[in-house]
C-alpha cells in the first residue's frame, strides 16, 4: 500500500514563494513517477507539474512553467514542488499522486487517470 502525505501549504502574498513537499511510503514507490495537481473551487483538478522516478526528466503545466519546480529526493522518498512568484489564481488545493506508469514519458503522465495513489492535498492560498 502506498501512501503520500502533503504538507507545506499555507497563505502567502502574491509574487511570495512556497514550497511543497510530499512524503511517500509504500512498496516499489521509489520506482514510481510522481505529480503535482491542483484543484479551486468550482474547477476540475489540472495537472501542475511531474518528475520521473529518477529525477532526470519533468515535465510542466505552461500555467507554471518558469516559476515552479519540481524535484525528488530519493533517499527520503520525497517530492517536493518549488512554488516562486504566486499569483491568486495559483490559489487550490494541491495534491501530490504517484504512478504505476513507469514506463512513461513526463509527458505522458499530464492527466489524473495515469496516477494511482493520491495524497489528500494541502491548501495554497495567494493573496492579491
Amino acid at each position: 500500500q502506498v501512501q503520500l502525505v502533503e504538507s507545506g501549504g499555507g497563505l502567502v502574498q502574491a509574487g511570495g514563494s512556497l514550497r511543497l513537499s510530499c512524503a511517500a511510503s509504500g512498496r516499489a514507490v521509489s520506482s514510481y513517477p510522481m505529480g503535482w495537481f491542483r484543484q479551486a473551487p468550482g474547477n476540475e483538478r489540472e495537472f501542475v507539474a511531474t518528475v520521473s522516478w529518477s529525477g532526470g526528466s519533468t515535465y510542466y503545466a505552461d500555467s507554471v512553467k518558469g516559476r515552479f519546480t519540481i524535484s525528488r529526493d530519493t533517499d527520503k522518498n520525497t517530492v517536493y514542488l518549488q512554488m516562486n512568484s504566486l499569483k491568486p489564481e495559483d490559489t487550490a488545493v494541491y495534491y501530490c499522486a504517484a504512478s504505476r506508469e513507469y514506463y512513461r514519458s513526463s509527458y505522458q503522465l499530464t492527466t489524473d487517470s495515469r496516477y494511482d495513489y493520491w495524497g489528500q492535498g494541502t491548501q495554497v492560498t495567494v493573496s492579491s
